[in-house]
């Protein structure tokens, strides 16, 4: 605890300094330090435990994190540095459109462990879901908003960014309705139905001179970006062939990722875009071409509107193939690998939101060395709000643009023109190379 009794103390002590502090309290300009203990003796010559602060160094920037006494050896697994949340006052605002599954499971429970960002308001159609989640999450009855009031949300101070996360063939609708109340906005991938409706969508956040960014979580998450690192300084050589596939079994038919009018397509929207995304992410190149096949189980209900699978090949500028697919009727496979001259890289559970496991081979004489490289997982949502909001306190573009996701959706129609006509198609992208993406995001 912290108390003006107490004359300033210095943030390092010295081995006799630090066995000679007492229990008291110790707070000084530079903050307070955390408690320990040590055994001393009291008046009547017991043991007794008196609370102490440890040494540590604690900057003045809140930003800056408290670096504490090392303790580990080198031959362990180091800690990452101590959370640097700013206070609630200085956090970007974000009022969550849609509370459906991916927000209640994933989105609302992330912004508790954002360092920049805070959930402010609540947008959904469910009055009863509404009341409930705003009493769950502390939001006030002024700060709920339902559909026909969204607009309205253009006079509340208190939000900064909408989270638009609904069915992708409402996002064009409400990300253009959100940038026109003067909100910046972050949306759930896919952007959109069509590329049609992503030029749009881009055009009105330009014309209301408000950020727009696209929540492709994968680019934010360590084990993929460090697949991408490895990739970028030719550790096994010059990439040559990627293997790419997600997939998953749905079962509900009324579900609207079974309605063409509001998923705009059926797995490779939903799922496989995560292949095509992610794998333009690591590699850093723009495809040129693709080739794809596509089919749907004959009477299934399921897809009567959307595709089941999806399989379709990329070719590259730098003679890089990828082999990508996604399933909406097999059990769940997330995962790629990255083949290279000299060796090769894998991440199972690529996609998920937890579970990655980045594996890499090569040879090594007689031997075949095959190693694991263990890295802390992070909240990959709480990572993109946080990066997002980083850009909006510090005026920078997202790393992942709304240009981003309209590339993608190039790239993907490329693909279902491909499969409707069974040849290659050229890709008339945005441009040859990625020149679209803002700042890499701190990590």
């Amino acid at each position: 605890m912290e108390s003006s009794d107490h004359p300033p103390v210095k943030s390092r002590l010295s081995r006799k300094e630090f066995l000679n502090l007492t229990g008291k309290s110790l707070a000084g300009a530079a903050g307070t330090f955390a408690l320990g203990a040590v055994i001393s003796n009291n008046a009547y010559g017991q043991d007794r435990k008196v609370a102490l602060s440890p040494p540590a160094e604690i900057p003045a920037d809140v930003e800056e994190p408290i670096v504490l006494e090392p303790w580990k050896s080198d031959a362990d697994q180091q800690s990452a540095p101590t959370p640097t949340p700013l206070p609630p006052s200085r956090r970007i605002g974000y009022a969550v459109v849609g509370l459906g599954h991916l927000a209640l499971e994933e989105i609302l429970p992330a912004l508790s462990n954002c360092k920049k960002s805070k959930l402010t308001a609540l947008v959904s159609g469910s009055p009863e879901k509404l009341k409930k989640v705003a009493a769950q999450y502390g939001i006030a009855p002024e700060n709920c908003y339902s559909y026909q009031t969204y607009d309205q949300i253009k006079n509340n101070k208190e939000v900064d960014v909408i989270y638009i996360v609904l069915p992708n063939g409402l996002h064009k609708e409400y990300v253009i309705r959100g940038a026109q109340a003067g909100k910046h906005i972050l949306c759930e991938k896919p952007m959109a139905n069509t590329a049609a409706e992503c030029r749009d969508m881009l055009s009105a956040c330009s014309k209301a001179g408000v950020k727009l960014m696209v929540a492709y979580r994968i680019h934010y998450q360590p084990h993929n970006r460090k697949l991408r690192e490895m990739i970028q300084k030719k550790e096994f050589g010059v990439a040559k062939f990627v293997e790419a596939h997600n997939s998953q079994s749905t079962a509900n038919v009324n579900h609207w990722r079974h309605k063409k009018a509001l998923a705009g397509g059926g797995a490779l929207p939903d799922i496989g875009l995560y292949c095509l995304n992610t794998t333009r992410f690591v590699l850093g190149e723009e495809p040129v071409e693709v080739f794809a096949y596509q089919y749907s189980t004959p009477g299934n209900p399921l897809f009567k509107e959307i595709e089941e699978l999806v399989s379709w090949q990329m070719r590259f500028p730098s003679g890089v193939i990828a082999n990508c697919a996604t399933d909406y009727d097999v059990h769940e496979s997330r995962r790629y690998r990255v083949n290279c001259k000299t060796g090769w890289m894998n991440i199972d559970q690529a996609y998920a939101y937890k579970g990655q496991k980045l594996t890499t081979s090569k040879a090594d004489g007689l031997m075949k060395r095959t190693e694991e490289i263990g890295l802390a997982e992070n909240n990959q949502f709480a990572a993109e709000m946080d990066h997002f909001s980083d850009c909006i306190l510090n005026n920078k573009k997202p790393f992942t643009p709304g240009e981003e996701g309209l590339q993608d959706h190039i790239i993907m129609e490329a693909i279902y023109q491909s499969a409707r006509e069974g040849k290659p198609v050229k890709i008339n992208g945005i441009a040859a190379t990625n020149t679209w993406k803002g700042q890499e995001p701190e990590m």
